[in-house]
């Protein structure tokens, strides 16, 4: 719609060739309220004349000289032919708007220019009106359908108003499509930035990577920084510069206050008291969490911004304000992931991390695991704060003296792994910080520390291995004397793998052939007859090698499998014992060995009550051997339990007697009914009866019957029988046997 003409339409002359001095008086006449009032300047909007008359370029120039079109002036473009204007669409980029003739060099010049702009050069936005002296080369309606085009006049209806309307329409749209553009290409700008700042965790990172995204945004190099209002990820921190680019880069980790630079300090300032964005006197940005401490950005911009532009940063800081409270909550996830909560110390899932990022070999470095002695009795004594106060004072001491060179972490409830220089983690120096006493909750406390170590300089596999490694080393330290320390040594690792291998191969082995019970006669001292049998387990592998029990019990006792052997053992030797009855020697007992892991079991007594039940063993007729160990580890348990089991009905047998640290202690507070002689000192009594002799007698003041294990030669016999020992088993009678060789071997002994 053309707005109303102030004065009469003198339309410009129509033909292709029109003279300069008819065209002149007409486009004198012209609108004098229709174009704006204002006199702005601003930057001209482009207009390109495309006309193959030399005249109508000098007409428009003259028609449109002096106009304004929403406060901004015009600048003209010229061009000659379809391919002049072609070559000057691209290379110019801001063109709003071309005054196009439609017939030049050939009847569809035009129109074939507009085809290639909007289809070849992707010319969206620039508006197109034609102008034609000659229709019917290309009719309206026709051409208005198949071509986006903004106008199509004819030039004798082309006045200087209609010109003028046509152009402010066209420009206008122009901009709205421009300003639609430049939205959508900010918006996926703020996108982008948003995306690649989503993959940034750490707080200083992803804030050195706003400011890099927001000076990217602006079309500037990177030139500002950012900091964190007091308080954002620790209480006691104090408002600091977290992330800097260009001439502000060494003002990382400065607190604000001490900043220097007085313009910036009170624009931050400012920004973090006011809780929003200026854009004024450099720029400053806002971002705000929901705990209500905020960031603030200083972007050295001095430049005015348009609204546009102000809209999209200020979208980019909305965004990214959750971007900062999802670095806030990564970093709070880490502190759970990586930190230990009571020492404030990395935990073993950091310390795994920092052995995992170790390169390559380093000849230079060490790795320790350092055990407290005795932590756990003083944890019972003195109690769990008391405990905690020590770990915390043994983790200040570590720390301090060993400094940033070196990292120590908690791996488990009272160990430590330090890593670091070898001078520093090594055997000496490491035992030098537990030399002093330590205080703990005003009192003076002296610990003792047992080490693994390893040295990194040979090719090791991963961070778990190497940690495994240290603790392997720690346990051999163990071994031999606490307060020591021990190095890795691929002996070691050699030996748990094979220990390892032999654990896998026992797994297998439970519940399968591989697994079977022989038993050991138990005799009259005195006769020689066999009184009963002690049920013990062996293991034959596949390929025919017999294990050793020294060799899988202890493998057992550390997987956790004693309760499944002790079971099939229980159960089968009972079994065994019913058949034996029924074949003629119900005079024989059974005697079995329980672990400590089957009496803790709660439910341990009436299993075996049931088991007796379903193999109709008479109980008397079963003895459980139990170790002094186990009663001085658990002396209550141990208690309970035999006072049970002989409240089955079964008797008890203390195995293994005088190997322990607490035998006379412990012995008299248990129900048992035979003591056992170890055979350590049957070995040495031809030598030495003087712990012989104290057995017995112990045994018969406490009303036992005393068996004496490992009774090889007659002179151990008679030795024993003159020590008062009433029964005895070992290698002087029988070795122990498979069912088939032991009803043999009880066949001989029947007269």
């Amino acid at each position: 719609m053309s707005l109303p003409p102030t004065s009469p339409e003198r339309p410009l002359p129509g033909g292709e060739a029109a003279d300069a001095d008819e065209l002149l008086p007409l486009i004198e006449d012209g609108p004098d309220t229709d174009a704006p009032a204002s006199t702005e300047a601003g930057t001209p909007w482009s207009v390109l004349v495309v006309d193959d008359d030399v005249d109508v370029h000098h007409a428009t120039e003259i028609a449109l000289r002096g106009l304004l079109i929403e406060g901004r002036p015009l600048t003209l473009l010229h061009a000659h032919s379809r391919a002049e204007a072609l070559a000057l669409i691209e290379r110019t980029e801001d063109l709003a708007v071309m005054l196009l003739d439609v017939v030049m060099e050939s009847d569809d010049a035009g129109l074939t220019l507009v085809r290639e702009v909007r289809t070849r050069l992707r010319r969206e936005a620039l508006r197109i009106i034609l102008r034609t002296g000659q229709p019917g080369y290309a009719p309206e309606l026709v051409t208005i359908r198949d071509y986006d085009i903004n106008d199509y006049r004819t030039k004798s209806e082309l006045t200087r108003v209609r010109l003028f309307t046509s152009l402010t329409t066209a420009v206008r749209a122009y901009r709205q499509m421009r300003a639609h553009e430049q939205t959508r290409r900010g918006l996926e700008m703020v996108v982008r930035a948003s995306t690649e700042l989503s993959k940034l965790h750490g707080m200083q990172l992803f804030a050195r990577g706003v400011v890099n995204q927001l000076c990217a945004l602006l079309g500037m190099l990177p030139e500002g920084l950012i900091c964190a209002q007091a308080g954002l990820e620790n209480e006691d921190d104090p408002a600091r510069v977290i992330a800097a680019a260009g001439q502000y880069g060494e003002l990382i980790q400065r607190p604000l206050h001490e900043l220097g630079l007085p313009r910036v300090q009170a624009a931050l300032e400012r920004c973090l008291n006011e809780r929003r964005s200026h854009f004024e006197e450099g720029m400053t940005l806002y971002f705000a969490t929901s705990e209500g401490r905020g960031l603030a950005a200083y972007i050295d911009h001095q430049a005015d911004l348009p609204p546009l532009d102000r809209h999209l940063l200020e979208v980019f800081c909305s965004s990214i304000s959750a971007g900062f409270e999802n670095v806030l909550l990564y970093g709070q996830l880490a502190d759970q992931a990586y930190l230990d909560p009571l020492l404030h110390i990395p935990n073993l899932n950091h310390f795994l991390k920092c052995l995992s990022e170790l390169s390559m070999p380093d000849a230079k470095q060490n790795l320790a695991v350092v055990d407290i002695d005795s932590f756990a009795s003083i944890n019972d004594m003195l109690g769990h704060g008391f405990g905690d106060a020590l770990l915390r004072t043994v983790s200040n001491r570590l720390t301090s003296s060993l400094g940033e060179r070196c990292t120590v972490a908690r791996v488990s409830a009272d160990v430590f792994g330090v890593l670091g220089p070898k001078e520093l983690v090594d055997a000496e120096p490491l035992q030098r910080h537990f030399a002093m006493p330590f205080l703990v909750q005003g009192q003076t406390v002296r610990l003792s520390a047992t080490m693994g170590l390893v040295r990194l300089g040979q090719p090791a596999g991963a961070g778990a291995e190497l940690l495994n490694d240290a603790h392997l080393a720690l346990k051999r330290a163990k071994g031999l004397q606490r307060g020591t320390a021990c190095y890795f040594s691929a002996e070691m690792g050699q030996d748990a793998r094979t220990r390892m291998q032999l654990l896998n191969s026992l797994r297998a082995a439970t519940g399968s052939s591989q697994l079977f019970t022989v038993y050991q006669p138990k005799v009259c001292l005195q006769t020689g007859r066999a009184l009963g049998l002690e049920a013990l387990l062996r293991w034959r592998k596949p390929d025919g090698e017999l294990v050793p029990p020294d060799r899988f019990i202890p493998l057992a006792e550390q997987a956790g499998l004693m309760s499944v052997l002790g079971s099939f053992v229980l159960h089968t030797a009972c079994a065994q014992l019913r058949r034996l009855h029924e074949a003629g020697y119900p005079h024989l007992t059974m005697a079995i060995n329980v672990s400590q892991a089957q009496l803790r079991e709660p439910d341990f007594i009436p299993l075996l009550a049931d088991m007796l039940n379903e193999t109709r063993v008479a109980p008397a007729c079963v003895e459980l051997e139990v170790t002094e160990s186990m009663a001085a580890d658990d002396l209550n348990l141990m208690r309970q339990r035999l006072e049970e089991i002989r409240a089955l009905g079964l008797t008890a047998a203390i195995d293994d007697f005088g190997t322990g640290f607490s035998s006379l202690s412990v012995l008299r507070h248990l129900s048992a009914d035979r003591l056992k002689i170890d055979r350590a000192f049957v070995a040495e009594i031809e030598q030495d009866s003087r712990i012989a002799r104290m057995v017995v007698n112990l045994g018969h003041s406490l009303s036992m019957t005393v068996v004496a294990e490992g009774v090889e030669t007659p002179a151990q016999r008679e030795l024993l029988l003159q020590l008062g020992c009433e029964e005895g088993q070992g290698w002087l009678f029988a070795r122990p046997m498979t069912e088939p060789d032991l009803l043999n071997w009880l066949a001989a002994q029947r007269p």
